[in-house]
């Protein structure tokens, strides 16, 4: 017998090329649901369709986005990763590049709702597990949340760009533009994302041949099942959903969409309210890694209470910020706001993995299914509110007085932390007597 080849030697480990391409394609995802918030009122202008009518195509894409990443994990399982990313890309694309043909609303709900939202949620979260739990052991956790943050933001800091293609060439170029840029990444995918790092002869990085496990082919859908149904037995699995919703409602649904439309109601610029919610990205950054370091030193539902409360706070605010020109008062609400924005993650997972410990990420994956069900609500009922009263300041104070039952559910989680070891009661007689014998 011929003794294993030895792992490749790489000047730069396959795994950053991988994590790589895969920030390009969580990018590239955030660009394609960045589009529709700056097209609502392009899109009225052209087929006379009414803001409700707009925004639920933006509801169906954050519902599909959310519900779709418990079960991608199983598809990549089944046929690999650079597979589903491809088939992914390739679907965005479709539905991005049919929207210069469309003609009805229904087609807008199909091609924007329905396939940009499954093509995007097969990139959400469960890629990021999924890349970094095959290809890292070392750095591990800097590269989850450099791919998360990555995600998050992209999706606003693309606004900009997308708001200036629509002001210079009209919503079909930009729609466009997202197309071609869903097929340059394709190329990039097929070359240098790999399912496995034994696909390439080297090893994890940081790890050993023992941590590039097989596949499971089978039961990965069932265990996401199994995961929702273990939560739905418990209180903490409610209330974590209950806050995540409205923290959907109050980020991805509500603000995400609507703001530009609302500043534009107001007499403000659509370049510069697309502007100010990239800030909000940019912040948003800094605001998840702060959170955190946080989250390893306080109590996480304090935290959470923090955001959710002062979140509310803002919300009765904004109304009366809003305006032609740009005021301190808005920018103080828009940096304030991207700290916020996903600066719940961190503690809500925290909670997670103390109260079902190996079994939290998957828990977690329909928690975050919660909130992209609570954006799809607000993205419904923002355009709703507004098509009914004229304005926005009802949607506002609603999300406002939410977050504040969000914060009260936070505080209303019971901690489930292990015992000291010292305070800890024997469990059998020998180890009773020895305790005794040691006073």
């Amino acid at each position: 017998m011929t003794a294993p080849a030895p792992p490749r030697a790489h000047r730069i480990h396959p795994a950053w090329w991988v994590a790589a391409v895969t920030f390009l394609a969580l990018v590239g995802a955030a660009a394609f649901r960045a589009v529709p918030g700056v097209l609502i009122d392009p899109l009225r202008d052209e087929f006379g369709w009414s803001v409700s009518t707009i925004s639920a195509a933006v509801a169906v894409n954050m519902a599909l986005y959310g519900l779709t990443a418990p079960f991608a994990a199983a598809l990549m399982e089944r046929f690999g990763i650079r597979r589903v990313v491809l088939c992914a890309l390739l679907v965005v694309a479709v539905g991005s590049g049919l929207t210069v043909f469309m003609t009805t609303s229904w087609q807008l709900i199909l091609l924007w709702g329905v396939l940009v939202g499954l093509g995007t949620g097969a990139m959400a979260l469960s890629l990021v597990a999924t890349v970094t739990g095959r290809w890292f052991v070392a750095r591990r956790g800097l590269v989850s949340g450099i791919l998360t943050a990555g995600g998050a933001a992209g999706q606003l800091i693309f606004l900009p760009l997308v708001a200036w293609v629509d002001s210079q060439w009209g919503w079909r170029a930009a729609s466009l533009g997202t197309t071609a840029a869903a097929l340059a990444v394709l190329p990039l995918v097929a070359w240098l994302l790999r399912d496995r790092p034994r696909d390439l002869g080297v090893v994890p990085y940081g790890g050993t041949a023992a941590d590039d496990v097989d596949p499971v082919r089978t039961g990965a859908a069932r265990a996401a099942i199994n995961g929702l149904v273990e939560g739905a037995r418990t209180r903490p699995f409610w209330l974590l959903v209950a806050g995540f919703f409205i923290c959907g409602m109050s980020t991805n649904g509500l603000v995400q969409p609507h703001f530009i439309p609302a500043a534009h109601d107001h007499g403000m610029p659509v370049t510069t309210a697309a502007g100010l919610l990239a800030v909000v990205g940019l912040f948003d950054i800094v605001g998840t890694i702060f959170s955190g370091w946080l989250t390893d030193r306080i109590d996480p539902r304090l935290l959470l209470l923090a955001y959710y409360g002062l979140r509310g706070l803002s919300l009765f605010a904004l109304p009366t910020l809003f305006g032609p020109d740009l005021q301190v008062s808005m920018i103080a609400f828009i940096v304030f706001y991207g700290l916020d924005w996903v600066a719940t993650v961190p503690p809500t997972l925290a909670l997670c993995r103390e109260h079902f410990g190996a079994r939290a990420p998957v828990v977690f994956g329909w928690v975050f299914a919660s909130h992209q069900l609570g954006a799809a609500v607000a993205a419904f009922g923002g355009g709703v509110i507004r098509d009914v009263t004229g304005s926005y300041d009802l949607a506002w104070f609603l999300a406002g007085g939410l977050c504040m039952v969000a914060a009260a559910a936070s505080v209303a989680i019971r901690r489930n932390l292990p015992p000291p070891a010292e305070t800890m009661l024997p469990t059998n007689p020998e180890e009773a007597a020895a305790a005794q014998a040691h006073g």
